[in-house]
């Protein structure tokens, strides 16, 4: 086989020239988040004139990619979304941002049969002595899935991205099609620091959690303020579909010291250093959040956040009324496969109440969902819901004792407004 050090040269291009190669028509699938190749994503965003019927399709953007910022690329070359973010949300009004909210194991379905993807396009590492690119800490998630369906492999080299280990996490240099190079730094997210009402809600939570259990843990100030609050406990192992700061430090504290299968890690730059060294499994989402696979894995602890439940037990994690502000993500994956899981536990978290804009506050516990609320997780999949005041244990109850358990959750000042709501409604008698 020809040494490929010299295929590497051979395929060597600018991002200019690698952004070429995409045709009108194609659909490609860019690496998520820091795995974004965003010098060959603006290269390609200058094609616009000349492209037609183009579709990229990615999650959670990290930049603000010059196709997300003007109509003009409409029709021209068009951007999707999974996983709805701060970049896709500050440039909806544009118009060129397609928010697709599947549940995360089945974006590989999505892909292949709804968008039938023909092109990847990702950020990779330095190629190490066997000439393998590597994904990186977001890129084993789906770049694997994109790549078997992909008759076109475009990479951009940057000696920031991290070598990871794990499943479907590297590429050959013989089987891309150009490589092109850019080095920078990889963008971290941006996360707030736990409130005390964060730290109230893990308080709740934390002693949930036993000894020798496997974590899952999502995003945001909530979910690591209760990540982070795990310092106590022992023996802990992970299986998540996102390793995080907290998990980091559980690990270098010794309370991780079990298996750690992630299908991405997303955080800081210290966070990519920290998965680069290896230590982490990343593995494919359409596996890790597979219910079936979550099910398989004893005492598995599920923490989520959500927006907003209704007394009835249903969850919205997505949307304020008609506006879309996150997506399903993997949250149902986890709370249904938990459910199943030998020992196993998932708790959505949410602060009592909510401030909006104009100062007024409102109860996230509430007798109806506002129109266009979407329902991300069902009340029959849920197990425990956790505000500040507690934690209401609806799994497998009837509407009533879900009525019950919500309403004492709430907070006080909406409490007597909430009992004669569920009164009016019939829900007490159900």
């Amino acid at each position: 086989m020809e040494n490929w050090k010299e295929i590497y040269k051979g395929k060597l291009v600018s991002t200019k020239e690698a952004a070429a190669t995409i045709a009108s028509g194609d659909r490609i699938w860019c690496s998520p988040c820091e795995g974004a190749p965003f010098q060959l994503m603006e290269a390609l965003a200058d094609r616009k004139d000349e492209l037609q019927d183009v579709h990229v399709i990615s999650a959670l953007a990290l930049y603000p990619f010059k196709l997300l910022q003007s109509p003009e690329y409409i029709g021209r070359i068009n951007y999707h979304t999974i996983f709805y973010g701060g970049y896709e949300r500050a440039f909806k009004k544009a118009g060129n941002v397609s928010v697709n909210s599947v549940h995360f194991s089945k974006v590989h379905i999505a892909l292949k049969s709804f968008y039938r993807i023909n092109v990847l396009m990702a950020d990779v590492s330095l190629p190490d002595e066997d000439g393998y690119l590597y994904y990186g800490p977001i890129g084993a998630a789906w770049n694997g899935t994109a790549e078997e369906m992909s008759d076109k492999i475009i990479v951009q080299v940057n000696k920031h991205q991290p070598r990871v280990n794990g499943m479907e996490h590297r590429v050959h240099v013989s089987k891309v099609s150009c490589i092109c190079e850019h080095d920078h730094p990889l963008p971290a997210l941006a996360q707030d620091a736990p409130t005390d009402i964060d730290n109230r809600i893990a308080d709740f939570v934390v002693p949930e959690i036993p000894d020798g259990a496997t974590i899952q843990i999502g995003l945001g100030a909530l979910s690591n303020a209760i990540g982070y609050k795990l310092e106590q406990k022992k023996n802990l192992s992970v299986h998540t579909e996102m390793f995080t700061d907290s998990m980091m430090e559980l690990v270098r504290k010794g309370v991780i010291n079990g298996k750690m299968v992630a299908g991405f890690g997303l955080g800081s730059e210290e966070l990519y250093n920290f998965i680069g060294e290896g230590k982490v499994e990343l593995t494919p989402i359409r596996i890790v959040n597979d219910p079936r696979t979550v099910a398989n894995v004893d005492k598995i602890m599920s923490v989520n956040v959500t927006l907003m439940v209704d007394l009835t037990g249903q969850a919205c994690s997505e949307s304020l009324g008609f506006l879309q502000y996150s997506s399903t993500g993997g949250q149902a994956d986890f709370v249904r496969g938990a459910a199943l899981s030998k020992g196993g536990k998932s708790f959505l978290c949410v602060p009592s109440t909510v401030k909006s804009k104009d100062g007024k506050v409102t109860s996230t516990i509430t007798a109806v969902f506002p129109p266009g609320a979407v329902v991300t997780t069902t009340r029959s999949d849920i197990m425990y819901v956790v505000t500040e005041y507690g934690i209401a244990d609806l799994f497998c109850k009837p509407i009533r004792e879900r009525v019950k358990a919500l309403i004492a959750i709430a907070h006080p000042d909406f409490r007597e407004q909430l009992e004669k709501e569920a009164v009016e409604l019939g829900l007490t008698g159900t």
